[in-house]
C-alpha cells in the first residue's frame, strides 16, 4: 500500500526550523492526484494482487476533535514526545506549535487505520521517520493488543554530508513539470564521482560485476564518465521511460555539438536552455529580419560577462550559434536560423551553453 497524506498534507511539509506551511484543500487533492500518476511507473495497480493507494484523508475527514482526542490522544505520554529529538530541538530554540507537536498522532492513527481497514502489520519509511513509525507500533499495540512492525531504510547522503530530498538544495522531483528529463538526465550525469558507487548499488538493477566495471572505468577514465551515464540512462528510462531518457541523451550530444539541435523535440531543447541559462530578446528588438548583434546575445544569456568579454571570445574562435561558430562580433542571427521559430543555442568554448528566445 502505498500511503499519501491527503489529511496531511494540509499540514503541510516538516521543516527543519520554522513552522509547516498550511496548505489549501484544493492544493493537497492535486498533489495527491500527481502522485497516483508517479507511482503507477513503480507499483502495478492492476490485477488481483494489485498494490493499493490509500489516502489518510478517508479515515480523518469525518473524525471529530473531541473522538480523536478521547480516543486516540489518550494512549500518548507527553513526556515521552517531548523527549523526542526532533521536538527537543525545536523547543529549545524556536518553541513548537500544538499542530506541529501533535502531528506524530496523526501519523500514529494512520497506522493504526491501516492494520485496521487492511491488515498491514509492516510499515516503511526513512529513517527520519523511525520515531513517527514507532509511535504507530505502540499505538496499535494498545489499541488492538496485538504486534505490529515496522522497517526504515537510512537516507541517502551525498559526498558533502547533505541528503537527497525536497529539503535540500539541487532538489530532484519524479515529476517533468518541476524537473524535467534532460534536467533528470543531467543531474546524475553531473553526480560526484565519489557518490557514483552507492548510487548504483541503491537505484540500479544491474549486476555487481557490471557495477565494479563502471566504477573501475570512472576511475580508470574519469573524463568518460561511464558510470554517471549509465546511472542516468537507466534511471531517466524508470523513471520517465526509454523515449524521454533517448531524448535526453541526444538532447546532451546536440546542444554540446555532436548532433542536430533540428532533431530535438521543442520541449526537450526548452527545457535544457531554461536548464542552463536563458536570455529574452523582444519581438520588437527584431529589426530587418535579424536579433541583436552577437555580442549582445552572449551577454544576455550569461555567457559572457560584459560585451567587451563576448568579442574576445569571439576574435578567439570560441562563440557558437546553432553549432555553427561566429567570427565576426557584429553579426546578428536570422530569423531564419531561429530553432521552432523562437531559439536560439548559444554555446562558449566546449563545454558551456546557454539559450535566447524571443517573444
Amino acid at each position: 500500500m502505498a500511503l499519501v497524506g491527503g489529511a496531511t498534507g494540509l499540514i503541510g511539509d516538516p521543516k527543519e526550523s520554522g513552522e509547516r506551511t498550511l496548505n489549501s484543500a484544493e492544493l493537497v487533492e492535486e498533489w495527491v492526484n500527481k502522485i497516483r500518476i508517479q507511482l503507477e511507473r513503480f507499483y502495478d495497480f492492476s490485477g488481483s494482487n494489485s498494490a493499493q493507494m490509500v489516502n489518510n484523508l478517508d479515515w480523518t475527514k469525518d473524525l471529530s476533535a473531541i473522538e480523536f482526542l478521547r480516543d486516540i490522544g489518550k494512549h500518548f505520554s507527553v513526556n515521552r514526545m517531548l523527549d523526542r529529538e526532533a521536538v527537543a530541538a525545536r523547543l529549545a530554540k524556536d518553541g513548537i506549535s500544538f499542530t506541529e507537536f501533535s502531528y506524530q498522532l496523526l501519523q500514529s492513527f494512520d497506522y493504526l487505520e491501516l492494520y485496521r481497514r487492511y491488515g498491514c502489520t509492516l510499515q516503511t519509511g526513512g529513517s527520519d521517520q523511525w520515531g513517527n513509525i514507532t509511535a504507530g507500533v505502540d499505538l496499535v499495540r494498545r489499541v488492538e493488543s496485538t504486534s505490529v512492525h515496522a522497517l526504515t531504510t537510512p537516507l541517502l547522503t551525498r559526498a558533502d554530508g547533505k541528503k537527497f530530498g525536497k529539503t535540500e538544495s539541487g532538489t530532484i522531483w519524479l515529476d517533468p513539470e518541476l524537473t524535467s528529463p534532460y534536467a533528470f538526465f543531467q543531474y546524475w550525469i553531473n553526480a560526484d564521482d565519489r557518490d557514483v558507487p552507492s548510487l548504483l548499488k541503491t537505484f540500479s538493477f544491474k549486476s555487481e560485476t557490471e557495477i565494479a566495471e563502471l566504477v573501475h572505468a570512472s576511475i580508470d577514465r574519469p573524463q568518460e564518465r561511464a558510470a554517471q551515464r549509465a546511472l542516468a540512462s537507466e534511471l531517466t528510462e524508470l523513471v520517465h521511460g526509454p523515449g524521454e531518457s533517448a531524448g535526453a541523451q541526444d538532447a546532451g550530444k546536440a546542444l554540446f555539438g555532436g548532433g542536430e539541435l533540428t532533431d530535438l523535440p521543442e520541449s526537450t531543447l526548452a527545457a535544457a536552455l531554461t536548464e542552463a541559462s536563458l536570455g529574452e530578446v523582444a519581438a520588437s528588438e527584431v529589426i530587418d529580419g535579424k536579433l541583436p548583434a552577437i555580442d549582445e546575445l552572449l551577454v544576455r544569456c550569461g555567457l559572457a560577462q560584459s560585451k567587451k568579454a563576448a568579442r574576445r571570445t569571439i576574435s578567439e574562435g570560441g562563440a557558437y550559434v546553432n553549432n555553427v561558430r561566429v567570427e565576426q562580433e557584429d553579426w546578428r542571427v536570422p530569423v531564419s536560423d531561429l530553432l521552432y521559430g523562437r531559439w536560439v543555442v548559444l554555446r562558449r568554448g566546449r563545454k558551456a551553453f546557454a539559450g535566447v528566445v524571443v517573444k
